[in-house]
């Protein structure tokens, strides 16, 4: 069976973009799945966020992090890229966060060059590391991979702090330091967009993220362009948000949910989803008696 890790390698390495939905839990990993993508993305915000409840300032360590993205990955059966911030410190932290994120099952994380602690990159308030320090950074990622299909993307935060030209050299020189791709954050001009993949021999990453920084482009456009993976980092639960709220509102204001009940997944959707027919599968060939067996009560 081919890796997860080898799967997205070459898929990187296919002509056609990939297009890798975010997603910051199972529910959303499995439906992703569903609909038939090559590969999906763990979002750092959105994982702080449905862990905590709270911003993506930095609040999240390495532990945290692997555990939800192994449990993304085992749950879509996908190629997985992680979000891995900063590398949590040094090249010596990094080694054990690649190493980490690896066991788990990730078939690729990013990592970028802020300092600690770390913001969105499409917020306010970011500072960096000096160049030499996030290429040993990229350095100590490479090295730490026992699978040398592990994807290793390096990712700058330069052009909101230090302007658009100082990120493509800061990218050239993680691409030098050995990233397998190269991931440029929030630009905010077309101009700067094509300009992106043009620069460097490796394959580059368009963030999708709704900020209204970055250009908001069809994926025919974003591949034209010459970029190798698009991540539309808030996709489940930007679009999970809205359908929230109506339902609750329309519970606390009506006492039913006789509107949101057709937006809802019906009870046997839900569980289809999850996986229940793969369950009912092993209880027969483990032999499970009947009147143990799960299903529906129809």
């Amino acid at each position: 069976m081919e890796r997860m890790t080898t799967r997205l390698r070459r898929l990187l390495e296919a002509p056609e973009l990939l297009v890798a939905p975010g997603v910051a839990e199972c529910v959303g990993a499995r439906l992703v799945a569903e609909q038939g993508f090559d590969a999906l993305y763990m979002t750092g915000a959105g994982t702080t966020a449905s862990r905590l409840g709270l911003p993506d300032v930095g609040l999240l360590g390495v532990t945290e992090m692997a555990d939800n993205a192994g449990r993304i990955a085992d749950a879509a059966g996908l190629p997985l890229i992680a979000d891995a911030d900063t590398g949590y410190g040094g090249p010596i932290n990094v080694r054990r966060t690649v190493q980490c994120y690896e066991r788990t099952g990730v078939a690729g994380v990013h990592m970028e060059d802020q300092d600690w602690p770390k913001r969105c990159g499409h917020l306010a308030g970011k500072t960096l590391i000096p160049v030499e320090e996030m290429c040993a950074k990229v350095r100590a990622a490479v090295d730490a991979r026992s699978d040398p299909d592990f994807i290793v993307i390096a990712r700058t935060d330069a052009i909101a702090v230090e302007g658009f030209e100082a990120a493509l050299d800061r990218a050239k020189a993680y691409e030098e330091a050995g990233a397998d791709v190269l991931f440029v954050e929030a630009p905010t001009t077309m101009e700067e967009v094509e300009t992106i993949p043009r620069t460097f021999s490796r394959p580059t990453l368009y963030n999708m993220a709704m900020s209204g920084k970055t250009p908001v482009l069809p994926a025919s456009e974003i591949e034209a362009l010459g970029f190798g993976v698009v991540i539309y980092p808030g996709l489940s639960l930007s679009a999970a948000i809205p359908a929230i709220r109506r339902a609750l509102a329309e519970l606390r204001e009506t006492g039913g949910l006789q509107a949101s009940n057709a937006e809802m997944a019906s009870f046997r959707d839900f569980f289809e989803l999850m996986g229940l027919e793969g369950i009912q599968d092993l209880e027969s060939r483990y032999a499970v008696s009947e009147g143990a067996r799960v299903g529906f009560d129809d």
